[in-house]
């Protein structure tokens, strides 16, 4: 989910506030549906998204939205899951729907803030999105790979995906990726913030 925490880049550390501090934009807002008691369907909520900012990785910002735990029953009458706090990816069966800003490409000699290393770093990054770190590899900063299939669409901006062979696809706006559970990382090739929506469905290794 990085574009390389360090290479040229409690329950939740986060708030539903309407505009990060690394990100430049507004947080996007969020609407949820339901029903009444009739059965009828109304707005259950207009609000912001949960937003995560990652001090290690400042710019690095993510906007959690939903997320589901097995076979959705739609009764529309279940409670808000975000609630509960966020996670790194759903378990088997389940959703989560996030957007990530990544910071720009970082400057020539550009370093991490005073005392950060890639074990604090990682660390925070599991605190604020629990268990996300632990996905991170330590000796190739950036790759990671999830038991999920992640449908991400750029937003704006534009990102390079990497994979295991050392093949990149440059992405633009409105290109769509489907990460079929595999070892991968982003890095942003612009000196301008990306954008990217992911929708990660759980799923089970082979």
């Amino acid at each position: 989910m990085l574009s390389a925490l360090f290479v040229g880049s409690s329950m939740m550390g986060t708030s539903p506030s309407t505009q990060a501090k690394g990100a430049g934009n507004p947080a996007p807002r969020r609407v949820v549906t339901g029903r009444d008691e009739n059965g009828k369907s109304v707005l259950k909520s207009f609000d912001g998204a949960q937003v995560v900012e990652i001090d290690a990785n400042p710019g690095l910002t993510f906007y959690e939205l939903y997320m589901t735990e097995g076979v959705p029953q739609l009764t529309g009458r279940e409670p808000d899951p975000m609630l509960a706090g966020t996670k790194a990816f759903p378990g088997p069966g389940g959703t989560l729907f996030r957007l990530i800003s990544y910071p720009p490409k970082r400057p020539e000699g550009w370093k991490p803030p005073p005392g950060v290393t890639m074990e604090s770093g990682l660390r925070e990054l599991s605190e604020k999105v629990p268990g996300m770190g632990d996905h991170f590899e330590r000796d190739v900063p950036g790759m990671h790979t999830s038991d999920t299939i992640d449908y991400g669409i750029v937003v704006r901006g534009e990102m390079t995906l990497e994979l295991d062979d050392g093949q990149k696809v440059h992405l633009r706006q409105g290109d769509c990726v489907v990460q079929n559970g595999t070892r991968h990382r982003w890095r942003n090739p612009l000196e301008e913030p990306c954008l990217m929506a992911f929708i990660s469905l759980g799923g089970k290794r082979a």
